[in-house]
């Protein structure tokens, strides 16, 4: 349950099956069709077709894969937000002070939590496993020579995770994925190993004043509870009160009272499609008004926004420490190039708290506006998205192709995925041609201070 229970905005995008690129069209354009406010909750989907990527330059195979993935959807985390919105609902029906439309709420609130209690909270969904299992059969339609090659030559295929129990089952359901497209990598993958300091650097020892700043930054704390006193949140609260209580109720219940309900309702409003599967009848669309979903969308990824992403102007606290995450795909992708790493692949499986301050590092579309101190974070005024940021199973890949160098000798190079869509690094990065996604390595050292 977050602050008061948020959660936030922009397209729910279906998750697109592994067939044509037709077939890949089609499911983007009903997902958009499909459009809610769910933030970081929003299911995972590609955002390019698999057969719409650019070709390396003549003369350059592919010789390592490496990603750093969040989670797959998954169950809410407790059951506070549904028991708390339960206990007001069966308060007022004692009353019998429910609407026709409140009360139809709470059977659906039910089944959402039997739903998630079926697979644990907090523990990865059937819709996350899938959106795995399909990211990487995906990935090896891209990369189809170098799964070839590392078959061929029996190259390990690392995977690391954060060691909480949906980010292990993720990298389950991945390479269960690239066992299902190449039954020949079973033996190649290698069990999963925890590194926290890598993928879960957000809560280590050694980050302590990220702890800190988030417990008790007097700059944070004003500018949060600024953003949620809007007034616009206690006219959604009562929006949404008044459709599903009669007004003797709403009348006798506080401004707060209506925004801590409205608020918890939309935290299960959020993760209901995460658990489209447990859950099949939960659908909370009807309750929460599109416009009221927006507004507590934007609450939380406004606390996103100040809490793991780009933040204040002129600080760094909030993604600096991503350092380590930056230089260990650096630290595999110089290893092959050198010849020093056998490994055909590395596969790392974390959270939003390490995507989100990664994304700003590599300077991800949408990622690197930080805020004016006296000018808060809004829709108007800045493109950072929870959802296009870090939606369930949010990836980056780095992919290192190598071929001949003018002069002689090897050169190699790097193409980045976000979410599955070729993506540029930096402005500053320079690639191989203008409009090309390809990077030499060196390169990258140079414009992203690489030691």
């Amino acid at each position: 349950m977050k602050r008061s229970a948020a959660a936030t905005a922009v397209a729910l995008l279906a998750s697109v099956a592994l067939v044509s690129g037709n077939a890949f069209a089609q499911d983007v354009r009903h997902a958009r069709a499909e459009r809610q406010f769910l933030s970081t909750k929003t299911p995972y989907a590609p955002q390019e077709g698999v057969d719409d990527y650019q070709r390396p330059p003549h003369g350059f195979t592919p010789i390592f894969t490496e990603t750093v993935s969040r989670h797959g959807s998954r169950a809410m985390t407790d059951s506070d937000d549904g028991d708390s919105v339960v206990a007001v609902l069966n308060s007022a029906a004692r009353q019998g002070a429910l609407t026709p439309l409140g009360a139809q709420l709470a059977p659906r609130i039910r089944s959402l939590l039997t739903g998630a209690a079926s697979i644990g909270y907090g523990n990865l969904s059937g819709l996350g496993a899938r959106e795995q299992r399909q990211t990487a059969l995906r990935m090896e339609r891209r990369l189809p020579s170098l799964f070839r090659t590392i078959r061929n030559r029996r190259e390990p295929i690392e995977v690391e995770t954060s060691g909480v129990p949906r980010t292990v089952a993720s990298a389950n359901a991945f390479t269960s994925g690239l066992v299902q497209g190449d039954p020949g990598l079973v033996g190649l993958i290698r069990k999963p190993v925890v590194d926290k300091d890598l993928l879960y650097f957000h809560k280590q020892p050694q980050n302590a004043d990220y702890q800190a700043y988030l417990s008790h930054d007097p700059e944070l704390g004003a500018t949060l509870t600024r953003i949620d006193g809007e007034p616009r949140t206690a006219r959604a609260a009562k929006d949404v009160f008044s459709r599903l209580f009669g007004p003797d109720f709403v009348a006798a219940t506080t401004t707060a009272d209506q925004i801590d309900f409205s608020r918890s309702l939309y935290e299960l409003y959020s993760v209901a499609p995460d658990l489209r599967i447990e859950a099949p009848n939960a659908d909370l669309d009807a309750f929460l008004p599109a416009r009221d979903a927006e507004w507590f969308a934007y609450l939380d990824d406004a606390e996103e926004f100040y809490e793991k992403g780009p933040a204040f102007r002129g600080r760094t606290i909030t993604y600096k420490m991503a350092n380590v995450l930056l230089d260990d795909l650096f630290t595999q992708a110089e290893a092959k190039a050198s010849g020093t790493s056998g490994k055909g692949a590395v596969l790392r499986f974390t959270h939003a708290e390490e995507i989100e301050p990664l994304a700003v590092l590599l300077g991800l579309p949408g990622s690197t506006r930080a805020a004016d101190p006296s000018r808060p974070y809004t829709y108007r005024n800045n493109p950072w998205r929870g959802a296009r940021v870090a939606p369930m199973a949010a990836n980056v890949q780095w992919d290192v192709y190598a071929g001949p160098r003018d002069g002689g000798g090897t050169e190699h190079l790097v193409r980045m995925l976000y979410n599955e869509r070729e993506t540029a690094f930096k402005a500053s990065c320079r690639p191989m041609a203008r409009g090309s996604y390809f990077y030499d390595l060196a390169e990258l050292e140079r414009c992203l201070h690489r030691g």
